[in-house]
């Protein structure tokens, strides 16, 4: 990214949901505050000013924001909080004062605000059907785990199934007595199914568009859904130097804080999509558990778990949840076919 000059001005923007406070940090070293609403043509009538360098902080408002200014002309920079303890952990935390920091910081070192950039509007759009498929999924969980522990307060107990027989399964064994209770909790899950198989078939449309993806899910467990969100969480294959450093980016690196002789063993970052690590430590767990197929990662996985130790089987799920990003950005990268057992052997001795 450009290194910013002093020739023109530095602006802090931080976009509330209802407005946003403003400070402009002028190329003499002057300053000034405003306060204007979130809309498009307030911030539209605002920014009709000369070239300026506008700093923003990533969130529900960041995309269309960023557009807009840059439509204007200006420099954009979209601050990520997270990486930014300065703001997001301050003891005097206010918009006025998270507005100036953006604007002095940005003047100071862009670098230090750790810039981002949004991905393209159609991966976006894609992977909000990944996403409201995931809502969907939660929501019939909760009401599935409703009906049951209903039941089980009446005494009775319903018998084990997956959620998507659930209503069949289940549905006659309500009590007559609980059935103006729980009959629309049942429609309502009849209708939820519908919408989660309509999404899948989306799913399966988008991921024809994407020839990658039948190569990302070559290893056992990992779908077209979970092949899919990848491709468009990361978006750019080439992104990253080495495939292993896709485990940080994800979030499933452990935190890091050692200091001396002491060095703790802490609890991985999250710090990347949350619905892609959900998805990889699901895989996680199918190639762990007892259905899963015999494979390098299992083998190594297990090997983890049998070490004991408190939460060893949890540490090994995650562990195997790294690794598998690793190959699957790998096997995106060169485009190989992906050998259960023996693969990371070829791997060295190809290196």
């Amino acid at each position: 990214m450009k290194k910013t000059t002093t020739a023109i001005e530095t602006i802090g923007c931080d976009l509330g949901d209802k407005k946003t406070e403003i400070f402009v940090l002028q190329a003499d070293g002057g300053c000034t505050r405003q306060t204007v609403r979130t809309s498009k043509a307030d911030l539209e009538r605002w920014f009709s000013r000369p070239r300026a360098h506008v700093v923003i902080e990533v969130g529900a408002h960041s995309r269309w924001v960023c557009d807009l200014l840059k439509s204007l002309g200006h420099q954009v920079t979209v601050a990520n909080p997270r990486k930014l303890k300065l703001i997001s952990a301050a003891d005097t935390k206010s918009d006025r004062r998270d507005s100036e920091l953006l604007a002095r910081l940005g003047r100071a070192d862009v670098s230090l605000l750790a810039p981002i950039t949004h991905r393209p509007m159609q991966a976006q759009a894609d992977l909000a059907v990944a996403k409201a498929r995931d809502i969907l999924v939660a929501a019939r969980t909760k009401l599935v785990n409703h009906v049951r522990g209903t039941i089980k307060s009446f005494g009775l107990r319903l018998p084990a199934c997956s959620a998507t027989c659930f209503v069949r399964k289940t549905r006659q064994l309500v009590p007559v007595s609980l059935r103006p209770a729980l009959d629309p909790i049942y429609e309502s899950l009849e209708r939820i199914d519908l919408q989660i198989r309509e999404h899948d078939r989306t799913i399966d449309r988008i991921a024809k568009r994407h020839a990658d993806v039948e190569v990302i899910s070559q290893p056992d467990s990992v779908g077209t859904l979970t092949a899919l969100v990848f491709m468009l969480t990361i978006e750019d294959k080439d992104r990253f130097a080495k495939s292993r450093m896709v485990g940080a980016f994800i979030g499933l690196r452990p935190r890091k804080s050692q200091s001396g002789d002491d060095d703790p063993q802490l609890r991985i970052t999250k710090s990347g999509d949350p619905l892609l690590r959900k998805l990889l430590v699901n895989c996680a767990n199918r190639i762990l558990g007892p259905f899963g197929k015999d494979c390098d990662l299992r083998r190594w996985g297990l090997e983890i778990a049998k070490r004991g130790g408190k939460n060893a089987k949890k540490r090994a799920k995650v562990a195997v949840a790294r690794k598998l990003a690793v190959l699957m950005h790998r096997l995106w990268v060169t485009g190989e076919v992906y050998q259960p057992l023996g693969y990371c052997d070829s791997q060295r001795a190809a290196a």
